[in-house]
């Protein structure tokens, strides 16, 4: 008879040590223009990102997605290369140069192996001083830019957003508009409107520029020096954010139905008020709702209409910050025939006090937020992207290693009263679907008005 071999003891796993976010090297140049290194052993591609604060609301209203248009034909010729010329270059020092806008500003990213960086930013330098925006190439960004808007109209779930923002927000806010503007304002934009758009805002002083990557042996000042300091500040009042915020619409809390006849699902997309980062009940309760409510496939929403309820694939539910307040936002596609259960389902879900959420389910969506840090930031480019974000919202990099330690220690109590403090029941609703099928169904909830839209109505 042979004895079996004893199995070792399952070994004990120790909590990880808790994670900061690296502490950058913080200069300004001559020209105003605020400067964060990060030196990343390893990351031999480095992730430069620069932040312009250019707000949507400084748009003038007749070119509105003016800024999208200029992002996007910032490297499409300089007075040195045309848009050719320059796209080879480009190509040749293996640099990747993208722009996009938010809210905030005009955001432009450059990725380049290291032995490059100093062409990158000489490619870069040019096009922020010296950009043409030829005639032809931005009418072909414009029409580019107005197919994007048709798609957009006619998804049922990007239509949900966009019929969302007039609906939450007054008539009088910019972000009750498109952030890259509506077929009518984009059809009027051209070349000298571009132009003049960047004369008055794209200026060094005011910006933000985080360098992220192994910077062994580089001498990030004097590239800056010979490349970004030659870009020449604006005046006093030129680029300045205008004042105001964006307001709620006093009727904001009621249910618009998108007629979509025929569809075979119905797209839903609701929001009420949030939180901004600077939030008294600390951002990290925020993220930890995020993902205990809607982030996750074991999050509240998914487990009743999804696992229980099978009147959808998926529900997501998230708060998004602005410069001033902000939102939670909740959207997803539920089977037509689930229209109405799953609506009234889950305007109950979101009724929830905040003394209904558990220590259980604060605890591991806490813990996963604070344990997966360390992968979520650990390439360039997405720590460049945080830094960036961060600076052009007034806040240190310091802010992610404060956030995460209100995580590593957030309880239940915590979580439901930052709950309690901007989830208030006003929703306003958005569902793209089959107003005959379900329009009066809808209506007898008795969750609030209800409107009908037509599909086919122009944003």
């Amino acid at each position: 008879m042979t004895t079996a071999t004893p199995l070792p003891a399952r070994p004990g796993v120790r909590p990880p040590a808790a994670w900061s976010f690296p502490v950058p090297e913080v200069f300004t140049l001559d020209n105003g223009l605020s400067v964060q290194t990060f030196h990343l052993p390893g990351q031999h591609v480095v992730s430069v990102r620069l932040g312009i604060p250019a707000p949507l609301a400084a748009e003038p209203v007749d070119v509105e997605g003016v800024a999208t248009i200029l992002s996007r034909t910032l490297d499409e010729g300089t007075e040195a290369h045309d848009a050719e010329e320059m796209a080879g270059l480009l190509e040749r020092k293996g640099v990747f140069l993208g722009a996009g806008v938010g809210e905030r500003g005009i955001l432009v990213d450059l990725d380049v192996a290291v032995r490059n960086l100093g062409a990158g930013l000489e490619l870069l330098t040019e096009c922020l001083t010296t950009p043409t925006f030829p005639e032809e190439e931005v009418a072909r960004h414009v029409r580019n830019r107005i197919a994007d808007i048709r798609h957009d109209l006619a998804d049922p779930m990007s239509r949900a957003a966009l019929e969302f923002l007039p609906t939450y927000f007054r008539p009088s806010s910019r972000a009750s508009r498109p952030s890259g503007g509506s077929l009518e304002s984009v059809a009027a934009i051209t070349s000298e409107a571009v132009r003049a758009h960047h004369r008055r805002m794209v200026h060094p002083d005011r910006s933000h520029l985080v360098v992220a990557g192994d910077l062994t042996g580089v001498d990030v000042p004097a590239l800056l020096g010979q490349t970004l300091s030659a870009w020449a500040p604006g005046g006093a009042d030129e680029g300045a954010p205008p004042a105001g915020g964006d307001e709620r619409a006093d009727d904001a809390a009621r249910i618009v139905l998108v007629d979509r006849p025929g569809s075979v699902q119905t797209d839903l997309y609701l929001g009420c008020s949030g939180p901004d980062r600077r939030d008294p009940h600390g951002w990290g309760a925020y993220q930890v709702l995020s993902l205990a409510v809607g982030g996750s496939p074991q999050s509240r929403l998914d487990r009743v209409l999804r696992e229980e309820k099978g009147y959808t694939y998926g529900v997501h539910a998230g708060f998004r910050p602005r410069t001033r307040g902000g939102l939670f936002l909740v959207s997803g596609s539920v089977r037509a025939d689930a229209t109405v259960p799953a609506l009234d389902t889950l305007l109950d879900l979101l009724a929830m006090p905040g003394s209904d959420l558990t220590e259980a389910e604060v605890r591991e969506a806490a813990d996963f937020v604070a344990q997966t840090a360390p992968g979520r930031y650990a390439t360039a480019d997405v720590l460049a992207g945080e830094a960036i974000g961060l600076a052009m919202d007034g806040l240190a990099t310091d802010f992610v290693t404060r956030t995460l330690t209100q995580v590593r220690t957030m309880d239940a109590a915590t979580a439901g009263a930052a709950w309690d403090a901007h989830v208030d029941g006003r929703w306003t609703v958005i569902a793209v679907g089959d107003a005959a099928a379900h329009g009066s169904a809808i209506e007898a909830l008795g969750r609030g008005p209800v409107e009908v839209r037509r599909s086919g109505g122009r944003r």
